[in-house]
């Protein structure tokens, strides 16, 4: 069975051979960027509408903030004074809306390969992506491979919010790249890159883990749920030159953020660097 919809299901079937089905509803946009197929699709479930990109599930409406909320708040509260934040990937502009909760946050830089993802995005999920509309975030439709070469010295946080090893994401997991991010940290600078499906991607996991140890001093995992990610259970890379995750808890940012949040609070932030026996070996 292949990925997409079908039959008016969108199926997802993982390397493991298993996966997710989500009853279907009206497509409302099907195009072929430059570098991929971009879909969004009503879903006939509590997930509402689903952003498909090569027909591999990317967010839904309903599940979207399990993701945004930790790609985003964990690196941001455990960092001082977060001004220049530079989200890597993220056309559906969800990560951008959660780092705007900070109100330490003068600049947020989306640098984004698909102008294609942001536009329908825009139209169709205008929930996730209204933060892109905000007067702080410069979207630079690029890619961010070339754009962050010359960047020195100039981002407090850099969120890597790609999609996954292969097609335009691919060379986003190189040591040059990586290194490449390094460069353009501030002094206390933190980046936090999605590292995929502990349970999935068991070998994407050890080299993308391997190649982020060669680069950074600190460089750990944290995890959560995500109901409609394969194996339901995603894992981000914590990395920094000084910064220790936990190291320093910023709580009256945390307090406030919480009160707009569905998934993300203290205690949560907390247990999230605790990792299963076999993540831990694997690692």
């Amino acid at each position: 069975m292949k990925n997409g919809v079908e039959n008016g299901y969108y199926h997802e079937i993982t390397p493991a051979g298993f996966g997710i089905a989500i009853k279907a509803g009206k497509i409302l946009f099907s195009k072929q960027s430059e570098f991929q197929k971009v879909e969004i699709f009503e879903s006939e479930s509590s997930l509402g509408r689903v952003l498909t990109l090569d027909d591999l599930m990317m967010t839904t409406e309903g599940d979207e903030y399990h993701y945004h909320e930790m790609i985003s708040h964990v690196p941001m509260i455990n960092h001082k004074n977060p001004e220049s934040v530079l989200v890597i990937g993220g056309g559906d502009g969800g990560t951008v809306r959660e780092v705007l909760k900070h109100n330490t946050v003068k600049r947020v830089v989306l640098c984004e390969i698909d102008g294609m993802v942001i536009d329908a995005c825009k139209e169709f999920l205008p929930g996730i992506s209204c933060g892109l509309s905000d007067p702080r975030v410069e979207i630079l439709v690029q890619d961010a491979i070339e754009y962050i070469k010359d960047k020195k010295n100039e981002f407090d946080i850099v969120l890597i919010d790609s999609t996954d090893p292969m097609g335009p994401g691919e060379g986003l997991f190189t040591e040059e790249f990586y290194t490449n991010v390094k460069n353009s940290l501030k002094e206390g600078g933190i980046v936090a890159a999605q590292s995929e499906s502990p349970f999935v991607n068991k070998e994407e996991i050890k080299k993308m883990y391997a190649l982020l140890k060669k680069v950074f001093p600190i460089c750990e995992t944290y995890t959560s749920n995500i109901p409609t990610y394969p194996g339901g259970y995603w894992a981000w890379a914590f990395c920094s030159q000084t910064v220790k995750p936990l190291s320093y808890f910023d709580e009256a940012r945390c307090e406030e953020i919480t009160k707009t949040c569905k998934i993300y609070n203290k205690d949560y932030h907390l247990a999230r660097f605790a990792l299963p026996n076999y993540l831990q070996k694997l690692l």
